[in-house]
């Protein structure tokens, strides 16, 4: 069974956790000399948070282009689960992390650990893919 992916504009995303800067331009640098986007960005499907993939976003956002290849979910499925990334961080509800998705209050970076079976991984999505130059109501990548 092939995995939907939608190539969604940037704006509609929102983000529910801080980046790290030097992890942002150690991907950004990748990126660029790789000419691909390893795997999608995981994204809730009623809300448009995103739960996995922040730094991807950025670097997507950085390099000037107009979508982003995402992997919907529905984050009210119990089949997901979210837990704090270290003991420092504390518990981690969903509730949080739609809290911060929401408000725009986003949490420390690396707050949120999201387990999600059967996300597409090995994919490697090109750069050039990601222009849209009209907005369709859905673009699709298999």
């Amino acid at each position: 069974m092939k995995q939907k992916i939608t190539l969604v504009q940037s704006i509609l995303l929102k983000q529910h956790e801080q980046i790290c800067q030097k992890h942002l331009i150690e991907l950004l640098n990748q990126i660029k000399t790789d000419g691909y986007i390893s795997d999608p960005i995981i994204v809730d499907q009623n809300t448009m948070i995103i739960l996995d993939g922040h730094h991807r976003f950025n670097a997507i956002k950085l390099l000037g282009l107009t979508a982003v290849p995402v992997y919907f979910v529905d984050y009210r499925s119990e089949k997901i689960q979210v837990a704090a990334w270290s003991k420092e961080n504390g518990e981690v509800t969903k509730q949080d992390v739609i809290q911060a998705g929401l408000s725009g209050k986003l949490l420390m970076p690396k707050t949120s650990r999201h387990t999600i079976p059967k996300r597409p991984t090995g994919l490697r999505i090109l750069l050039s893919q990601l222009i849209i130059r009209s907005y369709p109501s859905q673009t699709y990548l298999e």
